[in-house]
């Protein structure tokens, strides 16, 4: 359905004589006289768009007959607007309950493992912790212990061997 409001460039409530003050405007502005090549073809089919937009706006009956069928359109596109949204919300839930689905699984699974140490010390250190720290498990509190007694004893063990003594200074600037 063509939009004869928007093509003479006037509102909804427009009265007879603003319709008409309109169309003459924009006959002039398009005139096909007034330009070359393709855009005359351009103009020559604005000017049939304005006259038509013109003949139905003009007339009373054809006038009411075009805003019944505006009305019943837009109608249609606000109820399709919101079956559309409805639907896809209704989509967006159930993918929200299966991402929270799939974290929860992921969280229990790094129970005791590499990871789950990184979520003690994610939640620990970060302003925005991952996970809240009464979820964390006492697995979880043991990984992260034996995880700096193994750093403390490998760093003693490389502290005694030559080559790599000033390696390990180097890495520890509070040691002269």
């Amino acid at each position: 359905m063509k939009k004869y409001y928007e093509i003479l460039e006037v509102s909804i409530n427009a009265s007879r004589e603003v319709i008409e003050k309109a169309y003459r405007v924009l006959i002039k502005k398009y005139h096909p006289d007034l330009y070359m090549g393709e855009e005359k073809i351009y103009a020559e089919q604005k000017i049939r768009d304005i006259n038509e937009a013109y003949k139905i706006l003009s007339d009373e009956f054809l006038r009411e007959q075009y805003d019944l069928e505006l009305q019943k359109e837009i109608q249609n596109n606000n109820r399709y607007k919101y079956e559309n949204n409805y639907e896809q919300n209704k989509k967006k839930k159930i993918n929200d309950q299966k991402t929270e689905k799939e974290n929860i699984e992921i969280k229990k699974n790094n129970i005791g493992t590499y990871k789950g140490v990184l979520d003690v010390a994610t939640t620990l250190f970060k302003n925005k912790p991952k996970i809240n720290i009464k979820e964390l498990k006492k697995e979880d509190y043991m990984a992260a212990g034996i995880t700096i007694v193994i750093m403390i004893v490998l760093l003693g063990i490389l502290w005694f061997i030559p080559a790599t003594n000033g390696f390990i200074k180097s890495m520890l600037p509070f040691i002269n």
